[in-house]
Order: C-alpha cells, then sequence, then structure tokens
C-alpha cells in the first residue's frame, strides 16, 4: 500500500485554509461580539450615570427640606422626586 502524496497533499492544504480560515472568522466574530458589549455597557454607564445624578439631586432636595423643617415644627409634605428618576430598586 503506497500512499500518493499528490493526493493527500492537496487534502493537506485545503485543510490548512479552511482552519485559518475558521479562525479569522471566530476572530472577527469576537471583534463585533466585544463591540457589541462595549457599546451595551457604554449605554448603561450613561443611564446609570443619568440615574445617580438625579438621585443626587433628590437627597441634596430632601437634606434642604430637612434643613428647613426643625425637630419641634410640623414637617409639611416632603418634596417629590424627579419624574424622570427611576426609583424602582427601593420600591420592590
Amino acid at each position: 500500500m503506497t500512499v500518493d502524496l499528490a493526493a493527500i497533499a492537496p487534502a493537506g492544504v485545503a485543510l490548512l485554509v479552511g482552519v485559518l480560515s475558521w479562525t479569522q472568522a471566530r476572530a472577527t466574530n469576537r471583534r463585533s461580539d466585544f463591540t457589541t458589549i462595549t457599546d451595551q455597557l457604554r449605554q448603561d454607564l450613561r443611564e446609570e450615570r443619568t440615574q445617580r445624578k438625579l438621585l443626587t439631586s433628590y437627597v441634596l432636595e430632601f437634606w434642604r427640606w430637612g434643613a428647613r423643617v426643625g425637630p419641634d415644627t410640623p414637617a409639611g409634605p416632603p418634596p417629590d422626586p424627579p419624574p424622570d428618576l427611576d426609583l424602582t430598586p427601593w420600591r420592590q
């Protein structure tokens, strides 16, 4: 049984080209996935910063309200939160 090198060489080259193109496609997909993930993280960070600014302003408003209202004076209604402040984590 003799192995014909002329028959095996093209199969080996085709296999090598297939593996190289597969790894290149995987690298491209990983880059695309990374870009998608980082874009989503940036958007989440922007939304988180906006909510933190709104929450900070609400806490400062409470602090000012507490400074105006002493311990022996009637409190009156507390300030309403900003309309776009998401308070769902605290209302669960």
